[in-house]
């Protein structure tokens, strides 16, 4: 593997933020067929391994939260995939990172009346050992000042602790639309925004912020925490990390939380029983998985693909990003099938610890800055499982040449869909295009259709297999590696070339170009 990589490999991704646009000419292609493009297309339309690769992924191994033993498995898996397919790769490790391991979360409401609430530990929330807790719940009251709440404190001892607003509603915003009068919206917005107002303003006055309050009410005796971070969407709540080191932090679906908050509020007094199993592992090692396919004429030149490993662990990371871990090896396995023997050395990374704060990629740009110099172009997908429909020139200058002439071989049912602006600007931080950017090496972001990501899969407890919609996904796969085999064969190198940033309107001064942030490489134990 080292003889894929020289020292270093950098890469830019793009957003669409720009002042021109433009798009290859849509309708029939009437160009000459390339045979590489017709085995790329044949290989993954009639020998597809994306669902075999999802169920693998997804079903088997699950989640991939930094330090887990399933992000351990994945790799291992990963690297037991590419050999299988004649692909050399390797895990290079760049850190390392607290070792925490989920195990069953069991929580019920016992009073007034039985149910199984759907709940679940946050990450790296501290096990209870073979111990239940059963005890009541109390709301963060509205208190005038953070005297107050300082006075209130004591009450929480051996109470459950809820810490987030009762939602007005279940029904997402669309589902309002579609049925509601325009007044009842606009009045359950009105509502809505005046609760979430209350409740910031209660944390601020007591003198905390959703971080730190857990941790005062640990210190102050409460058996748990109980959050609800719901998701705007049915049955669906946004899952990641707890604060408290002593006792258990829950988030309970909106639904449920919604009952028993209303049940406190009239006097019910509800009792729930928690049981949270975890384990610490201690420091663990945190990795990128790179795998590459030689060059046969320049080697020491790259084109990347780019997607990020790990994910939150609410549901399996399926769209967030599994399907762009998919998507890219798969175009590998493809590549190696229709192309085996690229002119330039096509590389694919598989980021670990993106989701706290791109910093997979970044130690790849920090420890590998001779690849960086001599990237091609880095294509990086991150935002679900929908077909591409935008691409950036990510502020270089000149990438409306290249790039579109790379796309033009792309068929026309997938590159008429996809609209492209030039010169665009570069990632701020968003997705791993942005460790690369940072560094002015050619990178773009392939923007997807969201299919409902922000509010249904994007860091949820519903991003799983079922979401996977696999014929957008098989697109995907031969859109970038027809972009890979064109990067890698065009004759010169792409231009790196910066545009001029636009003025920012709000400082009225000239948008500069984003800045290097260096990767945490000892994370998770503060």
């Amino acid at each position: 593997m080292r003889k894929l990589i020289a020292t270093s490999v950098v890469l830019v991704l793009a957003w669409a933020g720009a002042y021109a646009q433009g798009r290859p000419e849509a309708g029939p292609d009437r160009a000459p067929k390339d045979p590489v493009v017709q085995s790329i297309i044949q290989e993954e339309h009639e020998n597809s391994q994306l669902k075999l690769l999802a169920h693998q992924l997804f079903d088997s191994i699950g989640p991939r939260l930094v330090g887990t033993p399933q992000m351990e498995q994945a790799r291992d898996w990963a690297l037991a995939k590419y050999k299988s397919w004649d692909i050399p790769a390797e895990a290079q490790n760049w850190g390392i990172w607290r070792g925490w391991e989920r195990g069953i979360s069991h929580i019920d409401m016992v009073s007034p009346r039985v149910r199984t609430l759907e709940a679940t530990q946050l990450a790296w929330c501290p096990g209870m050992g073979n111990k239940t807790v059963t005890a009541g719940l109390v709301i963060l009251p509205d208190l005038p000042d953070s005297a107050a709440y300082a006075a209130w404190m004591p009450s929480v001892k051996g109470k459950f602790v809820m810490v987030s607003v009762l939602q007005p509603t279940g029904r997402p915003d669309d589902n309002w639309e579609q049925f509601g009068t325009a007044a009842s919206f606009q009045k359950i917005k009105d509502e809505r925004k005046e609760m979430t107002d209350n409740w910031n303003n209660r944390i601020k006055k007591a003198g905390y912020t959703t971080r730190t309050l857990p941790v005062a009410l640990e210190n102050s005796g409460a058996a748990g925490i109980v959050s609800s971070y719901w998701s705007v969407g049915f049955g669906v709540d946004k899952i990641f990390g707890g604060y408290t080191k002593k006792t258990p932090s829950i988030d309970v679906m909106q639904e449920d939380y919604g009952m028993l908050y209303r049940l406190v509020e009239s006097g019910a007094d509800p009792k729930i029983s928690v049981h949270v199993e975890s384990k610490e592992r201690g420091p663990v090692p945190t990795f990128n998985v790179i795998a590459g396919i030689r060059g046969s004429e320049k080697p020491d030149e790259y084109v990347m693909l780019s997607c990020h490993f790990d994910s939150w662990d609410g549901g399996t990371g399926a769209t967030d990003n599994g399907t762009g871990t998919l998507m890219m090896m798969e175009a590998m396995r493809v590549l190696q099938k229709a192309y085996p023997h690229p002119k330039r050395t096509i590389l694919v990374g598989h980021w670990g610890s993106e989701e706290e704060g791109l910093n997979g990629s970044r130690a790849f740009v920090e420890d590998h800055p001779d690849t960086v110099s001599k990237l091609q172009a880095l294509f990086n997908q991150d935002n679900g499982t929908g077909r591409v429909e935008n691409m950036s020139g990510a502020g270089y200058l000149n990438a409306y040449e290249y790039l579109t002439r790379w796309l033009s071989k792309v068929p026309a049912y997938i590159r008429d869909s996809i609209k492209t602006t030039f010169p665009g600007s570069p990632g701020g931080g968003g997705s791993d295009f942005a460790s690369f950017d940072a560094v002015g090496a050619p990178g773009f972001s392939l923007g997807a259709l969201n299919w409902s990501y922000f509010n249904y899969t994007w860091h949820t407890n519903r991003d799983t297999y079922d979401k996977i919609v696999f014929d957008d996904l098989s697109n995907n796969v031969v859109l970038v590696a027809i972009l890979a085999y064109m990067a890698s064969e065009d004759p010169n190198r792409a231009s790196t070339e910066k545009a001029a940033l636009p003025i920012n309107p709000r400082t009225g001064e000239q948008t500069k170009w984003p800045a290097q942030v260096k990767a945490i490489r000892r994370g998770g134990f503060d």
